[in-house]
């Protein structure tokens, strides 16, 4: 089910400054920058490997960034998984007891069709699955 792992989400409150420190202290490159208006996000890519940083800022207090920093403060916020099905990835999911936060994958980011599991199934960590669109 599971192909690699696509990327680590990273909540910042400040993109630019999270992207200058990522550069600069670790020599790591931006590759794409995408604003997500129905996740109210902001979010910078710097590929490691096969697998990238995703910084995300969001645009909004009552976001789902805005409201994990608040809580949390900045750090990581979830782990993606790349799946070649994510339809059936969450029937699998499901199937295997794990909470759902999404029944249905929705756009996300690069174009793709993503969902999420919820951490209280995964020994608190956030995972996001996530799709190329054919």
């Amino acid at each position: 089910m599971i192909r690699r792992i696509d990327h680590i989400g990273i909540a910042v409150r400040d993109l630019e400054a999270a992207v200058r420190a990522y550069s600069e202290g670790l020599g790591l490159s931006c590759d794409h920058r995408e604003t997500v208006e129905d996740q109210k996000v902001r979010t910078a890519f710097l590929p490691v490997g096969e697998s990238r940083v995703e910084l995300l800022e969001s645009l909004s207090p009552d976001g789902p960034i805005g409201k994990f920093v608040e809580k949390r403060g900045e750090g990581i916020h979830h782990i993606c998984f790349e799946v070649a099905d994510v339809r059936s990835a969450l029937a699998a999911c499901e199937k295997a007891g794990l909470a759902l936060i999404d029944r249905e994958p929705r756009p996300g980011a690069h174009g793709k069709l993503v969902a999420f599991v919820h951490p209280k199934s995964l020994n608190g960590v956030l995972i996001e699955l996530s799709q190329e669109r054919p």
